[in-house]
């Protein structure tokens, strides 16, 4: 389980927060309206109150002690610019960073963010991706090499389990949860002698070069 500093509760923010503590995931959002903070505090493991330009505040909750910092600020450029750099002055270890434009991105990417990401791009990029692969549930460009994909399995792998297949021996990719059937539970350690079933979707991470092979499996 890894832990996620989400800062900001827009549409985006809260997205990502209730996905992230869906998959298991230790999840502490941060905004400054309570009623943000009230909507979702059911749905993650902390949330609190607080302004996130305040350096004290950032380090009240730890942010440097997250696995991951998300800073999901709406439409305020400036503060969005100076939380990053708050953020990686007082050495969290990966910053993700919501642009709202190309420029804004380059700044953000020249302070310091670890990963830049700008939602409307990338939600073109995920649905020209299901649009084309029926067989591909979800898309999520990780860099100009690596994609995660949420995909239903091959026929020839249903009733096999992951150690028989040796996936990451012969495909080179990891599968890095399975959901049993879509909107179910989610496995985020899925062990080898895990069995397949036919309405399972595997989430699987690898150079866009393998997961491109293994997608043409079907």
């Amino acid at each position: 389980m890894k832990s996620f500093l989400v800062i900001g509760l827009g549409r985006f923010g809260s997205a990502v927060a209730r996905e992230l503590a869906s998959l298991g995931q230790e999840v502490l959002v941060l905004d400054e309206d309570e009623e943000n903070v009230q909507h979702i505090a059911d749905d993650v493991t902390q949330a609190i109150r607080g302004d996130a330009q305040d350096e004290a505040v950032l380090r009240s909750v730890g942010a440097r002690n997250f696995d991951c910092c998300i800073v999901a600020v709406g439409t305020d450029m400036e503060a969005s610019i100076l939380i990053t750099v708050m953020l990686k002055e007082m050495g969290a270890k990966y910053v993700v960073a919501k642009a709202q434009s190309p420029v804004h991105a380059r700044v953000l990417e020249r302070v310091g963010a670890d990963r830049v990401v700008l939602p409307e791009s990338e939600m073109g990029q995920r649905l020209a991706q299901r649009l084309v692969r029926t067989n591909v549930v979800d898309y999520i460009g990780v860099s100009d090499d690596f994609s995660i994909l949420e995909i239903h399995p091959p026929k020839s792998w249903i009733g096999r389990s992951l150690g028989q297949l040796g996936v990451r021996a012969r495909y080179q990719v990891n599968v890095l949860a399975i959901r049993h059937g879509e909107g179910g539970q989610v496995d985020v350690t899925p062990q080898a002698n895990q069995v397949i079933g036919a309405d399972d979707l595997l989430i699987v991470i690898g150079t866009n070069e393998n997961v491109d092979k293994l997608v043409e499996q079907h």
